[in-house]
């Protein structure tokens, strides 16, 4: 199945976050270790500082193997269906693991391409500012604190 998945990072996580991810480590030991890596990819960061995937998951529970690889650094706000079950082949059993090439998702994959903008760049230009200029209070320089900074500058 594909789950749209909407998450929030926790505070004080940013910065393990990007680094789990920029030296691969992130959902390192689990069975869908690199698609942890291509969904931070292709996650967009939306104005109300949550970041937006698509994520393929094959649990009889959605994300139930991913989750503790996930809240580690984030709070999943919500994990919905990204498409209609009854046509998913891999769920109906007509084509087993149908899902990991399937293009059942390929409209959200593109709307969610143009919103926000990349969680990615987000992260690490927060990363960053942080580690330039310390925060001068906890709601200083948070995602959404970068967006309003980049949207000022434009």
């Amino acid at each position: 199945m594909r789950y749209l998945v909407t998450a929030r990072v926790k505070q004080g996580r940013e910065a393990a976050l990007l680094e789990a991810i920029e030296n691969g480590s992130l959902g390192e030991g689990s069975v869908a270790e690199g698609e942890y890596l291509r969904n931070m990819d292709d996650a967009r960061l939306c104005q109300d500082d949550t970041a937006h995937w698509v994520e393929v998951c094959y649990c009889p529970a959605p994300l139930q193997e991913e989750k503790p690889y996930w809240e580690q650094y984030f709070e999943l706000t919500r994990i919905q269906d990204a498409h209609d079950r009854r046509r998913c082949r891999d769920q109906s059993g007509s084509e087993p693991w149908a899902c990991g090439n399937c293009d059942c998702t390929v409209k959200l994959e593109k709307r969610l391409r143009i919103i926000g903008k990349p969680f990615l760049e987000a992260l690490r230009d927060l990363v960053k500012i942080r580690s330039d200029n310390p925060p001068s209070s906890p709601r200083m320089n948070t995602l959404s604190h970068v967006r309003g900074s980049e949207r000022e500058a434009s």
